[in-house]
C-alpha cells in the first residue's frame, strides 16, 4: 500500500523545512512494518475501487451435460446470477501537529513519537475494523464501529455466521454457524467435512477446501489447536496412530478479535483461503490509498500533517467461512 505525500508551499522556507523529509521517510518505513504483520490482508481479499460504491455478485453452476441418445438433440443448460452486495466506501481521516515550539527547543523524540503514533493509529484502524466486521458476522447483520454502522451481512441478506443461507434457486437451507464445541480433532473434522459438502445457490457441491484456523487471542484455545494440529502423531493413542490433521491448517491469532466479541465467547473458525479469493467472500476495499498532507497553519505557524484514506468492507460469499463453539449454532 503506497502513500501518496503532498507538500504545502513555503515549507521549505521554513523552521520545517529540514524535518518533512525524515519525518516522510519515518510515516513510510512505519507503513511497511505494519504490512508485513498484517492479519486483515490475510483474511480480507484487497480489491481496489474506482467509484463511490462497488457491487458483487455471482454466478450459479449449470446442471451439467446430460447423456443424449444418438444424434439427438443438445440439451439447453443454463446459469443464473446469484445475491448481490453492495459495498459503499467511507471517508477516514486523521491529524498531528508539529508544533514551532517544538521544532525551536529540539523536540526530537517528540518529532518521532507523533508520525509513529499517527500511522499506527491508520494500520490499528484497518485491523480492528476487519475484527469488529468478523466478529460481528457471528452476532448478528450489522456492527457498529467507531460510531458508524456497517452491514455484516452476506450478499443472501443474512449474517456471515448463520444457519439459514437461503438458495437462490434451488436447494435448501445452509448453516456454517456450528454450537457449542471444544476445539478438538474431531470437531475440528465434522466442521471440515461440512464446509466441504457447502453447496452453491443450485444446489451444487463446490468441493470447498479450508484450509485456515481464526481464532482470538486465548492460552486454552491456541494451546486446543496446536495440541490437534502440531504433531504427525496421534497422542491421544497407546499407538500414536497417524495424525492426517498435521501440517494441514494455516492458523491465525488475531488479538484484535478479543475486544469484539461477546464475554465468555471464545469461537474458532476455518477458512478456504483460495475460495475467499476466487470468490470475493470477505472484501476490503480501498477506493483512496492513504494521503498525507503537510502544511503550515497560518493562524498558529505549527506544522500540520493530515491523513485520509478512502475505504470499507464487507462480504459476500459465506461459504469461504464457518464458525464453530456458538451457543445456539447448528449441533455437530
Amino acid at each position: 500500500m503506497g502513500i501518496i505525500f503532498s507538500e504545502g508551499s513555503g515549507l521549505n522556507d521554513s523552521v520545517f523545512g529540514k524535518s518533512q523529509e525524515p519525518i516522510k521517510l519515518f510515516i513510510e518505513k512505519k507503513a511497511e512494518a505494519f504490512e508485513a504483520e498484517s492479519v486483515v490482508d490475510k483474511i480480507f481479499k484487497k480489491e481496489t475501487s474506482k467509484n463511490f460504491a462497488e457491487k458483487y455478485s455471482s454466478m450459479t453452476s449449470m446442471d451439467g451435460f446430460m447423456p443424449t441418445a444418438e444424434g439427438g438433440a443438445y440439451p439447453r443448460d443454463e446459469m443464473q446470477q446469484g445475491y448481490e452486495k453492495v459495498i459503499e466506501n467511507v471517508t477516514w481521516k486523521n491529524s498531528f501537529v508539529i508544533t514551532q515550539e517544538m521544532m525551536e527547543d529540539g523536540k526530537l523524540i517528540d518529532m518521532k513519537r507523533k508520525p509513529s503514533a499517527f500511522i499506527t493509529s491508520y494500520y490499528r484502524t484497518r485491523e480492528k475494523f476487519g475484527a469488529a466486521l468478523l466478529a460481528g458476522g457471528i452476532s448478528g447483520t450489522t456492527m457498529n464501529f467507531n460510531g458508524r454502522n456497517f452491514s455484516t451481512a452476506c450478499a443472501d441478506n443474512v449474517a456471515l455466521f448463520s444457519k439459514t443461507h437461503p438458495a437462490k434457486v434451488k436447494g435448501g437451507n445452509q448453516s456454517n454457524l456450528f454450537g457449542s464445541a471444544d476445539f478438538t480433532a474431531t470437531n475440528l473434522s465434522k466442521v471440515e467435512s461440512a464446509m466441504q459438502d457447502f453447496r452453491d445457490d443450485n444446489a451444487q457441491v463446490l468441493a470447498v477446501s479450508p484450509d485456515t484456523i481464526i481464532i482470538p487471542n486465548d492460552a486454552a484455545l491456541k494451546q486446543a489447536v496446536f495440541s490437534v494440529i502440531g504433531a504427525d502423531k496421534d497422542p491421544g493413542t497407546s499407538n500414536n496412530g497417524f495424525n492426517f490433521q498435521f501440517g494441514r491448517w494455516n492458523v491465525i491469532v488475531w488479538q484484535y478479535l478479543n475486544q469484539f466479541l461477546a464475554s465468555g465467547l471464545k469461537p474458532w473458525i476455518l477458512m478456504d483461503s483460495k475460495y475467499n479469493d476466487a470468490n470475493d467472500a470477505a472484501v476490503l476495499q480501498e477506493r483512496v490509498p492513504l494521503s498525507v498532507e503537510s502544511y503550515i497553519d497560518q493562524n498558529t505557524d505549527d506544522n500540520v500533517w493530515k491523513g485520509r484514506s478512502r475505504f470499507s468492507g464487507g462480504f459476500t460469499d459465506w461459504r469461504a467461512f464457518a464458525c464453530a463453539n456458538i451457543s445456539g449454532g447448528t449441533a455437530l
